[in-house]
């Protein structure tokens, strides 16, 4: 079985965010304890794991992903590396449709060699800063933010892009506050650099302290960010050491992806 890892949100290798992709024969997926094994071997973010469904339906593909520890709801960049591979070996054309936990999910290649995740919006519900959190982060939130069941963050928004990028939080007593994760975000210092907005995303509870670049995320983002700047086009820098942009499209209760992706590592399965 031919296994790849993909970079995601990045036209270059070992940058952006990495992701392992099996594309598998028809039929169900494999029992999940080895899908779960395979995430752990992988030890990256995710691992996605798809396989084609009849023609007729209204997917095209199903796709579950997993990190080292668990399985998720959903994930962004994972999608957009599975749609890479989709279209880099010829697997499928066009536009594909995806049945997910979060369902159906749409990936779009276009011209100019990018690809457009179609995800629902998350809906962000105003909270109080949990006690604690300033702490863990090491820096006080302005404000604060539930991002509902699919993604299961908490948003928080920072004083400024440095106080973001200087973030050295403790993940172990960040546990205490989501389902998933933090999100943390400030407005860009200099937009003339191309990003709108900056993040870092810490998830301790699915094994993952920091994520590299997240799609998911960002559903949470261009809500957040398209309401305080005033445009549905937006591009978000993620902070982490290896780096990516996402451009955000928002479209009401769904919200477009865009990025691109690189494969890194093609090889054989032995298990």
């Amino acid at each position: 079985m031919r296994i790849r890892i993909v970079d995601a949100f990045t036209d270059r290798p070992f940058s952006g965010n990495p992701a392992g992709v099996l594309l598998l024969a028809d039929g169900a997926f494999p029992e999940a304890g080895w899908m779960q094994n395979v995430a752990l071997e992988v030890n990256h973010a995710e691992t996605a794991f798809a396989h084609p469904l009849p023609e007729g339906g209204e997917a095209d593909w199903a796709l579950r992903w997993f990190t080292p520890a668990t399985e998720v709801a959903m994930c962004g960049h994972a999608t957009l590396a599975t749609a890479h591979v989709l279209h880099s070996t010829g697997a499928h054309a066009g536009p594909v449709r995806f049945a997910t936990r979060s369902g159906v999910l749409r990936a779009t290649p276009t011209e100019d060699g990018s690809i457009t995740l179609d995800f629902p919006t998350a809906p962000l519900t105003p909270v109080d800063v949990p006690a604690g959190v300033a702490e863990a982060l090491g820096a006080a939130p302005l404000a604060a933010f539930d991002t509902g069941p699919h993604v299961g963050d908490l948003l928080v928004e920072l004083a400024d892009e440095r106080t973001v990028h200087a973030l050295q939080p403790d993940h172990k007593a960040l546990r205490a506050h989501s389902e998933r994760g933090v999100i943390a975000t400030a407005r860009a210092e200099n937009p003339a650099l191309g990003y709108d907005f900056v993040s870092r995303c810490f998830f301790p509870n699915v094994g993952i302290d920091e994520d590299p670049v997240t799609g998911s995320a960002h559903t949470a983002l261009a809500p957040f960010w398209s309401e305080r700047l005033g445009r549905a086009e937006l591009t978000g820098l993620q902070a982490s050491p290896r780096s990516g942009r996402v451009r955000t499209g928002l479209r009401g209760e769904r919200t477009l992806l865009t990025g691109r992706a690189v494969t890194v590592v093609e090889g054989e399965l032995l298990a």
